[in-house]
């Protein structure tokens, strides 16, 4: 799974690894979609209005979403 991030106007894709998951329990099997739902609330803020923007808590860019393969 990769993630789409937003940054400078230029998209990249960053590999989901599980040093990333590390501190994510997950108790049930979860498809590619669920998981990039945890994903975004592990690792976003979301901007209310005027923005609605999931923005990467450390600071890499805007969430737009992810590729599941």
């Amino acid at each position: 799974m990769d993630l789409i991030i937003l940054n400078d106007g230029v998209y990249s894709l960053v590999t989901v690894t599980q040093a990333m998951l590390e501190h994510v329990k997950i108790l049930s099997d979860v498809d590619c979609f669920d998981l990039c739902g945890i994903i975004r609330t592990e690792f976003t803020e979301y901007l209310d209005s005027p923005n609605n923007l999931h923005v990467m808590k450390d600071g890499s860019g805007i969430f737009y979403g992810c590729i599941c393969r």
